[in-house]
């Protein structure tokens, strides 16, 4: 056979992966091959495959009879809406997409060259886990993996797309990147799997239940985003790599963006007359975003806080936000994690922050205290705190105890902090605080209720607004909701040279 004969034979046999039945079977489940996920993914005619004939040189358990061109996964780069980006995307038809000493490697040295050049890394997961019959070599390559994820953290960006089975030590590499998407029926990630708990714990559990898709977005908080399918999945991916720099050197990406009238009226219903009615913080965070810009994170985990990107006047912004809507957008155990690390991947890209604050404060109860609220609560202030990007705070209306300095407060390194006329800065309630501080009072009053409720109102009056913590300095502004936006885009702009030197130091310890 002539050599370019050779080569184009070899090219087709590489296209196959596992082969025709294989293929077929994928797409009988309902899934894509390897190769048709990266289509949709990459730019049209963009992408670059590496390591294409690498096969595995594993000769143990008949293994030699059985050699596939690519070896499970097909790595390589080319451009997502015209940026440059690398993908590996692992094939279930060739031994089930699992991990090999040489799969291994094909992984390693694409992660080795988007750290070089500086572009984000996107992994299509579709794997059994380690190859069994490789041994330690499987486990090794594991290895390798997972310390590249971490050399790379904070480096470039790393995404996860989970589109099949996620086992055993597969799920830490996912785990390590900064985000995990899953498909709805067709993804699962777990440690153990239902045939082990059950040998152990003697639950009876479904692959779904125990790591689908709904528990890791909803339970467990592992999984970011949730796709009905394949190619909805893609097409966050897509959209989330919009928001995000290629990497840590960079600045936020920037759309053309043409100005007009910065009012937004509609801001000035949005706070109920009672402090205690519930509102969607989503109606005021659409409100000031460019329009039909909000991408969110996490949507259906710890729902108490909103966290996600949008854009201001053209460029990239994370926002984090209370929910009052859920749980009157008190902090917890879920929250605070939720938002600490969302808080550090935008500080990581140079992504600057908007913080809009309606707290009551952290959710009392045993089930908080033991599980460890304390220090939980603390990842997000230690997170806020380190935090260099732009930081810009809107209390909308409640700011109480130690949740009002842990959003983001002047106290902490924010760098402008206003507050509507609706804001209260204070330690507690009205209500709380007045039956603390007139105790004696309210004790010897025939009446107790008519006096809580006139003490009430005079502690209210005194401390229930923001004009105590604006003639300290602590909010730079008092403002009209309908003047929000103009004033964020003002801020942003003046914000976009910051610089902040922290402390010279190895790394901080954040409380795990």
């Amino acid at each position: 056979m002539k050599k370019r004969e050779l080569l184009l034979k070899l090219r087709d046999e590489a296209q196959l992966g596992g082969g025709i039945e294989r293929i077929e079977s994928q797409h009988k489940k309902g899934k894509l091959t390897a190769r048709e996920r990266i289509h949709f993914l990459m730019d049209e005619g963009s992408f670059e495959e590496i390591g294409a004939f690498v096969q595995h040189r594993c000769d143990d358990f008949g293994m030699e009879k059985q050699r596939f061109l690519g070896d499970g996964v097909v790595t390589g780069y080319g451009t997502v809406n015209g940026r440059l980006t690398y993908v590996f995307s692992q094939d279930f038809t060739v031994f089930g997409g699992s991990l090999s000493e040489t799969h291994a490697e094909k992984i390693c040295k694409l992660m080795d060259l988007a750290v070089k050049t500086g572009a984000p890394v996107i992994g299509l997961n579709d794997s059994g886990g380690a190859r069994i019959q490789e041994g330690v070599v499987s486990l090794a390559g594991y290895a390798d993996i997972f310390y590249r994820n971490t050399m790379a953290s904070g480096v470039i960006p790393q995404i996860s797309a989970i589109m099949g089975p996620c086992a055993g030590g597969a799920v830490y590499s996912p785990a390590i990147t900064d985000f995990i998407l899953m498909v709805e029926h067709s993804s699962y990630m777990f440690v153990t799997g239902p045939n082990v708990v059950k040998t152990v714990t003697h639950e009876e559990v479904t692959s779904e239940d125990l790591g689908g898709a709904s528990v890791h977005s909803g339970k467990s908080g592992v999984a970011h985003f949730t796709a009905a399918n394949e190619i909805e999945c893609i097409q966050q991916l897509k959209k989330l790599l919009s928001f995000v720099p290629q990497n840590c050197e960079e600045k936020v990406p920037s759309f053309v963006y043409e100005s007009s009238d910065e009012t937004r009226p509609a801001l000035t219903d949005i706070i109920p007359e009672n402090a205690n009615q519930p509102y969607d913080i989503r109606d005021v965070i659409t409100e000031v975003a460019d329009a039909e810009s909000f991408f969110e994170v996490h949507h259906n985990f710890a729902e108490n806080i909103v966290v996600g990107f949008a854009r201001l006047a053209g460029k990239s912004i994370g926002i984090v936000a209370n929910q009052p809507a859920f749980l009157a957008g008190v902090l917890d155990i879920n929250s605070s994690r939720k938002a600490a690390r969302f808080v550090r991947f935008c500080d990581c890209f140079n992504i600057p922050l908007l913080v809009f604050e309606d707290v009551p404060g952290f959710l009392p109860g045993t089930d908080q205290e033991w599980n460890g609220i304390i220090t939980n609560g603390a990842k997000l202030l230690f997170a806020f705190c380190e935090a260099t990007v732009p930081r810009v705070t809107v209390i909308t209306r409640k700011a109480y105890g130690g949740a009002y300095d842990v959003m983001n407060s002047k106290h902490i390194g924010a760098d402008m902090n206003f507050a509507w006329p609706t804001a209260e800065i204070a330690v507690m309630g009205a209500k709380g605080a007045a039956e603390i501080i007139f105790k004696r009072e309210l004790d010897k009053e025939e009446n107790k209720a008519n006096a809580l409720i006139a003490k009430e109102k005079e502690y209210a009056e005194m401390f229930a607004n923001p004009y105590r913590a604006a003639e300290r300095g602590f909010i730079d502004e008092v403002i009209l909701p309908e003047e929000t936006r103009i004033k964020l885009i003002k801020a942003f702009k003046m914000l976009e040279n910051k610089v902040t030197n922290l402390p010279r130091k190895k790394h901080g310890n954040i409380p795990l």
